[in-house]
């Protein structure tokens, strides 16, 4: 008989979630909400009753989707949204709102995206699954926030293994392992100012073929999530220390603190400031 287990599990520290909003609502027949812009994944889950979703594309067409209970739908930041209750049998929902560096990557792995916003399930036990932690973290808010990040990180997966939609991975591990190699190097060497050049180098791997894999994988291109890592990263300084806002920039790969904070206020939507006196931990008792 063995006794001896041993594991090695993905290095999984640049989850960095965040929950903006939560809540359910019985709708009334024909209430609707928008047409909004959001800022964030916002994805409501239809516990009964029907509705529809009417999602603007990229072109300006607007495609409108028929709901009922046991499916969801994903509104992407930046997207135009309008989406209604029926008038016969009016729709009761519950929602999160939430994003986080890697938030895009598990959204495309249930199949769901700004073009195929509409989750429908592999089957209803498995669909009541989604609905059951998406229902605790609405009636727990103030729970730590550690537990409402970690129910959030349940309702991903069961979002993914649940939904009909679900992108089977096709990747190798060794296309795996260039993503991670290039992610430990951004994660070693974000303070000063790397290329993605650099980085595609450091995999051994051609710059455009790098950054293609790197997008496939992480929903986003290596640039954009370097963006991403810094200002993470300035933000934790930011909430944690007390260091000048002219010294978090440098460190985090801002020489220019005006470069600093204008990627900072378009990231979070308010001055580095700002941010910091709302969300600051230290000096609190």
């Amino acid at each position: 008989m063995d006794n001896f287990s041993f594991s090695v599990f993905p290095n999984e520290e640049l989850l960095n979630f965040r929950l903006f909003q939560t809540g359910w609502e019985q709708c009334t027949p024909l209430h609707s909400f928008g047409p909004f812009i959001r800022n964030h994944y916002l994805f409501h889950y239809v516990i009964s009753g029907r509705g529809f979703l009417d999602a603007t594309a990229a072109d300006g067409t607007v495609q409108r989707y028929d709901l009922e209970a046991g499916q969801g739908f994903l509104i992407s930041p930046g997207q135009i949204n309008m989406y209604s209750a029926d008038q016969v049998e009016p729709w009761k929902y519950v929602w999160l709102e939430f994003d986080g560096l890697r938030a895009t990557e598990y959204l495309n792995d249930a199949g769901l995206s700004a073009i195929q916003p509409i989750y429908r399930p592999k089957g209803m036990e498995q669909s009541e699954q989604v609905r059951d932690i998406m229902l605790y973290i609405a009636d727990h808010s103030k729970d730590s926030t550690l537990c409402l990040i970690g129910h959030l990180c349940l309702f991903l997966d069961a979002l993914i293994q649940s939904s009909s939609t679900r992108q089977e991975t096709h990747q190798t591990q060794l296309r795996d392992f260039y993503v991670q190699e290039a992610i430990s190097y951004m994660e070693l060497h974000y303070q000063r100012n790397i290329t993605v050049e650099e980085i595609a180098n450091a995999c051994r791997l051609n710059r455009s073929y790098f950054s293609k894999l790197f997008k496939e994988k992480k929903g986003v291109p290596p640039q954009e999530f370097l963006i991403r890592l810094r200002l993470t990263k300035a933000a934790d300084l930011m909430r944690n220390t007390s260091m000048a806002i002219s010294d978090i920039s440098a460190s985090c790969g801002y020489p220019n603190q005006l470069q600093f904070s204008k990627a900072f206020k378009q990231r979070y939507g308010v001055s580095p400031r700002e941010w910091r006196s709302q969300n600051k931990l230290y000096g609190k008792t």
